[in-house]
C-alpha cells in the first residue's frame, strides 16, 4: 500500500504577510491588476493633495485698476478742457452764436470719448470706474467753458480785470456758461448729458472687451 506524499515546505512559497494600511505596496483596485509601483504614483507638492489640473476655461480675467482709471480719466479731461478753452480764446472774436454752440457740443463729445476710452482700457470691467467717467467728463465740459471766460476778460481788459471780477461777481463764468438769451440753457445741459453718456458707453464697451 502506497504512502501519501509527504508535505514539502519548499514546494510552495510561504504566504506573504499582509502590510498594514499606508505601508508597502498599494492594494489592487481590481482583481488581476498589477499593483502600482511607487515611481508610478503622481507627484504632488507639499500642501497640495491632488495634482493640478488645467483650467477648463483658459486664463482668469485680469482685474482692472479703478483708481488708476479715475486719475487717468481726470488728467485726460483736464487736458481736453484746456485745449477747448484756448481754442475759444483764440476764436471768440469771430465766433457766432451757432458756431459757439457747435464748438461746445463738439467739445462735449470729444471729452466724453477720450475719458470713456481711457477708463475702459484701464478700469476694464469695473462699474465704479465707468460711473467715475460719466462724472468726470461733464465736469470737464463745464470747466472748459468757464475757464475760457477769465481768459477772454484778461485778453480784453488785462489781468487786473480778473481780480475785479472775483470781487464783484465770482460767478460770472458760470452765468456765461448757462447763458442769458433764454434759448441757450438747453444747449448747456445737452453738452453735459452728451459728455456723460459718451463716457459711460465707451467705458462700458471698451472695458467689456478687455
Amino acid at each position: 500500500m502506497s504512502q501519501p506524499p509527504q508535505y514539502n515546505p519548499y514546494s510552495q512559497p510561504p504566504p506573504m504577510p499582509q502590510s498594514p494600511p499606508g505601508f508597502g505596496a498599494p492594494q489592487q483596485a481590481y482583481p488581476g491588476q498589477p499593483p502600482m509601483q511607487s515611481w508610478q504614483q503622481p507627484r504632488t507638492h507639499p500642501g497640495q493633495p491632488y495634482p493640478q489640473q488645467p483650467m477648463p476655461f483658459g486664463q482668469p480675467e485680469k482685474p482692472g485698476h479703478p483708481v488708476g482709471a479715475f486719475f487717468l480719466g481726470y488728467f485726460a479731461s483736464v487736458v481736453v478742457s484746456l485745449v477747448y478753452s484756448v481754442l475759444v480764446l483764440a476764436t471768440y472774436e469771430d465766433q457766432t452764436k451757432d458756431v459757439a454752440q457747435i464748438l461746445y457740443i463738439a467739445h462735449a463729445l470729444l471729452n466724453g470719448a477720450v475719458v470713456g476710452a481711457l477708463i475702459g482700457l484701464v478700469g476694464r470691467r469695473s462699474g465704479g470706474a465707468w460711473i467715475c467717467g460719466a462724472i468726470i467728463a461733464p465736469l470737464g465740459v463745464f470747466f472748459g467753458h468757464t475757464n475760457a471766460v477769465p481768459m477772454i476778460i484778461a485778453d480784453v481788459s488785462g489781468m487786473a480785470a480778473i481780480g475785479d471780477m472775483m470781487e464783484t461777481d465770482p460767478f460770472i463764468p458760470a452765468k456765461a456758461w448757462w447763458g442769458n438769451h433764454g434759448d441757450t440753457e438747453w444747449v448747456s445741459l445737452l453738452g453735459l448729458v452728451i459728455a456723460a453718456a459718451t463716457a459711460w458707453v465707451l467705458a462700458f464697451a471698451t472695458g467689456r472687451r478687455r
